[in-house]
């Protein structure tokens, strides 16, 4: 009996938060098939490609150090930015749940067939807090790499080891540039974590919202016009 109380209580929710993570792996199954048959689908295979051949290009003209030097500040103030914002938003988001038995009854009135229990409340509340919490993560890891970047990219003896060659550079910077992408997307996915403080069927639509927006930011130019 208590199951089954339990079950049509916080199921719906269950339900939405499931449908909404296999919408979401389906399109990352989907995403990495294409980038298997073609790396320049998307545009973050571009971005690796112009990454690369913008550090042999540092690296056969020395004459572009400040060049090089202003684009890497101006990464380092991006990513430190963004890793600012992220940390505010946890800020936020743990007044929310110290606000759970007041916020969650005026947040649910749109909730049809959710629960308005507060524990569930909690829940996601903690999975809010826990997607900024990645952001911020990936952000600091971001300015961590390109601060190696900056280093390596002013050594005369690259032939000391493998990681100082143009090819060991770009692949740190690589790393970095795809943990400034790691930090986005956690900002992306907590667009349907908000919607979902207001009922399982927002989370659903705003997943929905979601994928279809990825799918026309991720693709290339050149994916587009195929």
């Amino acid at each position: 009996m208590a199951g089954n109380t339990w079950l049509q209580e916080f199921g719906p929710d269950l339900i939405a938060f499931s449908v909404s993570a296999l919408l979401v792996a389906a399109y990352y199954i989907f995403l990495r098939a294409k980038v298997k048959r073609n790396p320049t689908y998307t545009i973050h295979g571009v971005n690796e490609i112009a990454r690369r051949l913008w550090v042999a290009n540092i690296v056969a003209n020395p004459s572009k150090d400040i060049m090089a030097v202003q684009t890497l500040r101006n990464f380092i103030m991006g990513a430190s930015l963004m890793a600012t914002t992220a940390t505010f938003l946890m800020v936020g988001t743990l007044t929310l749940s110290g606000q759970a038995e007041n916020i969650s009854r005026s947040w649910h009135v749109l909730n049809v067939v959710g629960t308005h229990a507060a524990e569930l409340w909690i829940i996601k509340v903690m999975c809010l807090l826990l997607d900024f919490i990645v952001a911020f993560f990936a952000f600091a890891m971001a300015v961590r790499l390109i601060n190696h970047v900056v280093f390596m990219l002013n050594i005369l003896e690259r032939d000391s080891h493998h990681a100082l060659s143009p090819a060991g550079v770009a692949r740190r910077l690589n790393r970095a540039g795809n943990m400034f992408a790691i930090g986005m997307r956690a900002f992306f996915f907590a667009v349907p974590l908000v919607f979902w403080l207001f009922g399982p069927l927002f989370l659903v639509v705003a997943t929905v919202g979601l994928v279809i927006a990825l799918y026309h930011l991720d693709r290339s130019e050149r994916a587009e016009g195929t």
